[in-house]
């Protein structure tokens, strides 16, 4: 199999020019299904045992700040 790097970077470039140009609810609504994903992926994942490695989320909050 060979590639072209870029056709492909191109494409890429494309794609991502293309979910630009859509509407904040359909950007929004692909969050939604992306994170749907991610925590069927997560739950189907074996519990981690005591000492694995296992990532926190990050926090996007803004300490000392209140929302509303």
């Amino acid at each position: 199999m060979s590639f072209d790097l870029e056709r492909i970077l191109e494409s890429k470039r494309a794609f991502r020019q293309q979910i630009a140009a859509r509407p904040i609810e359909e950007k929004l609504s692909m969050l939604d299904a992306l994170r749907e994903r991610a925590l069927a992926i997560r739950a189907a994942q074996p519990i981690l045992k005591a000492g694995a490695l296992h990532e926190q989320p990050p926090s996007y909050r803004v300490p000392g700040k209140k929302l509303g």
